[in-house]
């Protein structure tokens, strides 16, 4: 994915809805730097998003533009509809966003350290394997994430646990154990 399949998305979400701003979490999160980042974090094909001040459209969003869409079989990419209460982050983080100005549309993106938390919190492969390709290439900073971990609020106790775990294991595997 690039930053025109974004803007292309965009510009069809507007059309749906006609909101401007449009807040991207997830994956492709990483488009919105001005450094290219690695391969194995823009490999996403959907777009987790919601429109800023509308976040209960993005379902509407995703039902015509969404997996399984017309759009996604003519483009090869799709919007997932995403909400701010879904992913685990820490306090502030709408404070951070990276925003990209395309003139008739606007993607806030979440900051990558902040993105950083949530996928923790969720764990998956993919998830670890784009953390540690963004620590790798230094768009990640362990110190922020462990700072921002402090005023993070988990779902629970469980959750907290897994998420420092995680930490431990990419600060062991990427010898970033000097960092904190």
């Amino acid at each position: 994915m690039n930053l025109s399949h974004i803007h292309h998305v965009l510009t069809e979400a507007k059309k749906i809805t006609n909101h401007t701003d449009y807040v991207i979490i997830g994956s492709l999160t990483a488009l919105g730097l001005k450094a290219d980042p690695p391969d194995e974090m823009v490999r996403s094909i959907d777009v987790d998003m919601y429109p800023k001040d509308d976040p209960g459209r993005a379902g509407e969003i995703a039902a015509l533009i969404g997996q399984g869409s017309p759009f996604e079989d003519e483009y090869g990419y799709y919007v997932d509809a995403a909400s701010p209460d879904l992913p685990t982050l820490p306090d502030g983080w709408e404070d951070r966003f990276v925003i990209h100005d395309f003139g008739d549309v606007r993607a806030l993106f979440l900051e990558l350290n902040d993105a950083a938390i949530s996928k923790y919190a969720r764990g998956e492969i993919r998830d670890r394997v784009w953390i540690q390709e963004g620590l790798k290439a230094k768009l990640l900073s362990m110190p922020t994430i462990d700072y921002r971990l402090r005023e993070t609020a988990f779902l629970d106790e469980m959750e907290e646990k897994s998420v420092k775990q995680r930490i431990f294991e990419d600060k062991k595997l990427l010898n970033l154990d000097q960092e904190t």
